[in-house]
C-alpha cells in the first residue's frame, strides 16, 4: 500500500515553547514513525521574513527549531527534514502559481483581513504597512504543499483555510496546464492538546506568555511557578477544568495520572504543590532531550550538515516536478 505524504512547516520567528512540543512537534514525530506515513519537515524560512526583519533572530531561531526536532528525536532518515530557502524550486514554483491564483482569492485570507481590519479601525489606510509577502503568502504556502505533493496537511483550525487555498491553487493548475499536483487535505487532530500560557490564555508568542521548552530546569520551575491561579487556599476544593495548571498537567501525564491529580483538586491540593508535582512531570519528559539540545546547539556544523542533507534529498522530488511545470506552462527551451 502507497503511503501517505504528510507535510509540516515550522515559521523560523521564535523559541519553541511547550505550546509548540505538545501542539505539534511531539504528535508530528510520533506520527512520522509509523510506516504508513511518508513526513515531510521544514524550517519556513521564507515565511518569516513575512513577519521579521531582525536577520540574526531568524538565523537563531531556524538554528534552535532545528535543534529543538533532532533533540527530540526526529528520524532524519526516516522523515525529509529541510530548510525552505535550501530549495530553489520552491520559490520559482511560488511565482508561477502567482500567476495562475486570484487576487479575489488572496483577498480573502484572514491575516490579510485582519490587517485591513486592524487599520481601519486605527483609522489608517486600510493597507497601510501590508506588504505582498503578507498578502501573497497563501501562495507560497501552496508552493510548500504541492512541490511535493502532499497529501495531508496537519494544522490548526486557524489554518483550514490555506490548505484549501492551495487545493484551489492547484485545481486551477490542473485545469490550463497539466495534471501534475495532488490535492492537499488539511488534517486537525482535535485530541492534540492547544496548551495554555502563563496568564491562561493559548500559549503563543503574540501573548508573551510562553514556557520556552528548553530553558533550564531552574527557568522551567520559575516559569511553572509563574502560572497564573486562583486565591483559594489548602483543602479548599478547586475546579481541574478551570486551571491551567491541570490542564498542563494533562498534556504530560498518563490517564491513571490526570485521574489521580483531579482527585487532588477536589480535595483541595495546595497551589504549590500541585505546581511542584507539574514540574517534575514535565522535567521529567524534557530533561534527556534538554541535554541533547544543548549539545546541538554548540555544534551548528552538525546542524547545517543535517539541513543540506535534507535539501539534497528534497531537491531529488522538486528538480523532477519544476522540470515537468516548465514544460506544461511553455518555458522549457526553444523547440
Amino acid at each position: 500500500m502507497a503511503k501517505q505524504r504528510v507535510l509540516t512547516g515550522i515559521t523560523t520567528t521564535g523559541t519553541p515553547h511547550l505550546g509548540n512540543y505538545v501542539g505539534a512537534i511531539r504528535p508530528s514525530i510520533a506520527a512520522s514513525l509509523d510506516g504508513s506515513t511518508d513526513s515531510f519537515f521544514f524550517l519556513a524560512d521564507y515565511h518569516a521574513l513575512i513577519k521579521c526583519q531582525e536577520p540574526e533572530r531568524v538565523r537563531q531561531s531556524s538554528k534552535e527549531i532545528a535543534a529543538t526536532w533532532l533533540a527530540l528525536g526526529l528520524d532524519t532518515d526516516k522523515a525529509l527534514f529541510y530548510r525552505q530557502s535550501d530549495v530553489p524550486e520552491i520559490t520559482e514554483l511560488t511565482w508561477i502559481l502567482c500567476c495562475v491564483s486570484a487576487k479575489g482569492l488572496m483577498n480573502r485570507a484572514h491575516a490579510y483581513k485582519a490587517a485591513v481590519q486592524a487599520n481601519e479601525d486605527a483609522g489608517e489606510d486600510p493597507d497601510y504597512g501590508i506588504t505582498m509577502g503578507l498578502f501573497s503568502y497563501p501562495v507560497l504556502m501552496a508552493a510548500d504543499i504541492l512541490m511535493f505533493n502532499a497529501e495531508k496537511i496537519p494544522v490548526g483550525r486557524d489554518q483550514i483555510q490555506h490548505v484549501e487555498m492551495a487545493r484551489d491553487i492547484a485545481q486551477r493548475f490542473n485545469h490550463n496546464f497539466a495534471e501534475l499536483f495532488a490535492l492537499p487535505e488539511a488534517v486537525v487532530d482535535d485530541s492534540v492538546s492547544v496548551l495554555q500560557g502563563l496568564d491562561g490564555r493559548k500559549m503563543s508568542k503574540s501573548y508573551n506568555n510562553t514556557i520556552p521548552l528548553f530553558q533550564t530546569e531552574k527557568q522551567l520551575r520559575k516559569s511553572i511557578n509563574k502560572i497564573r491561579t486562583n486565591l483559594l487556599e489548602p483543602g479548599e476544593p478547586k475546579d481541574p477544568d478551570d486551571s491551567t495548571v491541570f490542564q498542563m498537567w494533562t498534556a504530560f501525564a498518563s490517564d491513571e495520572e490526570t485521574a489521580r491529580m483531579r482527585r487532588e483538586f477536589e480535595i483541595g491540593i495546595a497551589w504549590g504543590e500541585a505546581k511542584k508535582q507539574l514540574f517534575e512531570l514535565v522535567n521529567g519528559e524534557l530533561a534527556a532531550a534538554r541535554d541533547r539540545y544543548q549539545e546541538l546547539m554548540a555544534d551548528p556544523a552538525h546542524i547545517e550538515s543535517v539541513l543540506r542533507q535534507g535539501a539534497e534529498r528534497a531537491r531529488e522530488y522538486s528538480r523532477p516536478l519544476i522540470r515537468k511545470v516548465r514544460e506544461a506552462v511553455g518555458i522549457s527551451g526553444v523547440r
